[in-house]
């Protein structure tokens, strides 16, 4: 049961990073498109939200293998 469990919340961590990653970068190039003069500006916030979505995945690996192990 902790294996389906497992995989499940890797599952929805795994979309919910797709969806985010998504959104966050095609908001971003619509904000380069507008205004090319924040480029940098904008490259580097959208690496650091980049960073923040992808620790979700992570740690529901990590909760997940806590789970299987328990």
């Amino acid at each position: 049961m902790g294996a389906i469990a497992a995989g499940i919340a890797m599952a929805g961590a795994a979309i919910g990073a797709g969806i985010g990653d998504g959104i966050l970068i095609s908001k971003m190039l619509e904000g380069m498109a507008r205004q090319p003069e924040l480029s940098n500006t904008l490259r580097t916030n959208m690496f650091i939200g980049v960073a923040l979505i992808e620790v979700m995945p992570i740690l529901a690996f990590v909760i997940a293998m806590l789970v299987i192990n328990k």
